[in-house]
C-alpha cells in the first residue's frame, strides 16, 4: 500500500531497460474507486499505471511526457472485478501497447496526473535543499541530491568543504563507502543510484534521526 515506495522503485530500474519498454506499474489501494488509469508515453517508454502518483518520479526524470486516459473497454478484458482492474484492465493496456497500439486509440489525452507531495531540488544561498524520497529496509534514507553536486575535488579534500542538515543536525562525516564508516557513526555517502544517502553503519539512519519520507535535507557547501 506505500505507494511512494513503489515511485521510487520504478525510478531506480526503468532507465536500464531498452527503448520501447512498457511498463505496467501497480500499487493500487484505490482499486475498485473513482480513480482513473493513466498511460503515459515519453521519448523512450511507456507506462500504465493507476493515477494515485506512482509516475511521479519518473516522469519528473523523464520530462517530456504525454498523458491519456484508459478508457476504451475495447482494450479491457470483457468480465470485469471491481477487486482486480491490474489484471483486467491495465494488463490488457499494456499488452495491446507492446502489438503497437496507439495511445490515442485507448483513451483521451488528458493534462495532468496525480503527484506525490514531491519537490525538486532548490539551490539556495548555502547550497541546495531536497527531500528524503525513500527509506530502504536498512534505514538509510536516500534523497533527491544528486551525488554530481559534490566534486571529485570537493570529495577529496580535508577538511570537508560540505555538509548535510537533517531536522537541525549537521551531519559531516562523508564515506565513499559503508566500510569507511565507524561503527554506529551516522555519515553520508553517494549511494549506487548516484543520489546522496544518510546511513548509520550496522544501524538505522532513520531511527536513529527519526525522519521519514519527505523530510527537508540541506546539502551546505562550504562553511554555511
Amino acid at each position: 500500500f506505500q505507494i511512494h515506495k513503489g515511485a521510487f522503485q520504478l525510478w531506480a530500474a526503468y532507465r536500464f531497460f531498452p527503448r520501447g519498454t512498457v511498463f505496467l506499474s501497480v500499487v493500487d489501494p484505490g482499486v475498485g474507486s473513482s480513480r482513473r488509469i493513466i498511460l503515459a508515453r515519453t521519448r523512450k517508454y511507456f507506462f500504465v499505471s493507476p493515477d494515485n502518483g506512482l509516475l511521479t518520479y519518473v516522469l519528473a526524470d523523464e520530462g517530456y511526457y504525454e498523458l491519456y486516459e484508459a478508457r476504451n473497454s475495447k482494450y479491457f478484458l470483457t468480465a470485469l472485478s471491481s477487486t482486480f482492474e491490474a489484471r483486467d484492465k491495465m494488463a490488457p493496456v499494456a499488452a495491446w501497447l507492446t502489438l503497437g497500439v496507439a495511445p490515442e486509440e485507448i483513451g483521451p489525452r488528458i493534462k495532468d496526473f496525480q503527484r506525490l507531495p514531491f519537490q525538486l531540488p532548490v539551490k539556495t544561498e548555502r547550497g541546495y535543499v531536497g527531500q528524503v524520497v525513500y527509506i530502504d529496509k536498512f534505514g538509510n534514507g536516500i534523497t533527491n541530491l544528486q551525488g554530481k553536486l559534490l566534486s571529485e575535488k570537493a570529495r577529496r579534500k580535508s577538511p570537508l568543504s560540505f555538509s548535510l542538515e537533517i531536522k537541525n543536525r549537521k551531519i559531516t562525516q562523508f564515506y565513499s563507502s559503508y566500510a569507511e564508516a565507524p561503527s554506529k557513526d551516522v555519515f553520508f555517502l553517494i549511494g549506487s543510484l548516484g543520489m546522496i544517502e544518510i546511513a548509520v553503519k550496522e544501524g538505522s539512519a532513520a531511527a536513529k534521526l527519526d525522519f521519514q519520507v519527505g523530510e527537508s535535507v540541506t546539502l551546505i557547501l562550504g562553511n554555511g
